[in-house]
């Protein structure tokens, strides 16, 4: 476990931010709000955030900053940054917390924080969810994997970029999380793209259907809607949760066939509809008669 820096405090110290691309630039901006200051750095010589002190290298960053931000491309780069010529282990000073952004393989996120403990430096795998508009309002969901002593050093600067501020639990956890979070995203949009070529093929106006599910989604939170227990296992009858589920199977399945019965008289393939239907129950955990 690392040993943090606690003098002088930590608002009389900046925070340092390396990458300003899309997202890592108003991630930078919000936190040039810091008391301490903010240094950044980014491949391109002319890259900077309002009220930032600019520096040419990582290494840079970390000689006055021991909160330093990584939002770069991929994970060759997040190594680059943090263990590179140039990277923030030549100059980083003891209890240096080096925080990723950028979505890496948890392995990555696992070995840097290996190699940094070496030299008592903190990695913590905090990737973002909201995107680039939530950066700009402070209002990212980020998602940490690491020490949680490190994870609370963190948690007062990151007030400026986040209203959710998640420990997901060890190194590589925030990442799993993130990997978590975009399949839903991610299978959504596909079931999206079903959806209206349903619509379109039964003459729906598909920007008025856009419309209803932003409402809709907006009231009920959508697929969050049933997140709403500790595990995926089988609902047992007698838990409160099994009447819940159960009902919502019920107008899961009922909707799911009138689809499919729509789509076959339209024409209309619509495989993941039909995968939905096939799993809907058990993945509720109300799949088998269980009194």
């Amino acid at each position: 476990m690392s040993t943090l820096v606690d003098d002088p405090p930590r608002s009389a110290r900046p925070v340092g931010f390396i990458g300003l691309g899309n997202m890592g630039a108003p991630i930078a901006e919000k936190l040039a709000a810091w008391p301490g200051g903010l240094v950044v750095t980014d491949i391109r010589p002319d890259a900077t955030v309002d009220g930032a002190t600019r520096v040419d290298s990582p290494a840079e960053v970390a000689t006055t900053a021991t909160i330093i931000g990584v939002t770069v491309l991929d994970d060759a780069q997040v190594n680059e940054v943090v263990a590179g010529q140039g990277g923030i282990l030549e100059t980083a000073q003891p209890g240096t917390v080096v925080v990723i952004h950028s979505t890496i393989g948890p392995r990555t996120a696992i070995d840097l924080a290996e190699l940094c403990a070496e030299k008592n430096v903190a990695v913590l795998d905090a990737p973002v969810s909201g995107g680039a508009q939530a950066a700009k309002e402070g209002r990212l969901a980020v998602m940490v994997g690491g020490e949680r002593d490190a994870y609370q050093r963190i948690k007062e600067p990151y007030a400026l970029v986040s209203d959710m501020l998640m420990h997901a639990g060890p190194i590589g956890s925030g990442t799993e999380m993130k990997l978590a979070r975009n399949l839903l995203h991610f299978v959504s949009f596909t079931a999206t793209t079903e959806a209206a070529r349903l619509a379109e093929a039964a003459g729906i106006d598909l920007v008025k259907l856009g419309k209803v599910v932003r409402h809709t989604d907006a009231i009920t939170g959508g697929a969050g809607a049933i997140m709403l227990r500790d595990t995926t296992a089988p609902i047992d009858p007698d838990d409160f949760w099994y009447d819940v589920f159960t009902h919502v199977r019920g107008l899961g399945e009922k909707d799911l066939r009138l689809a499919l019965d729509l789509g076959a008289q339209l024409d209309v393939d619509l495989p993941l509809t039909a995968l939905a239907l096939e799993r809907f129950a058990d993945g509720l955990g109300v799949g088998e008669d269980r009194s």
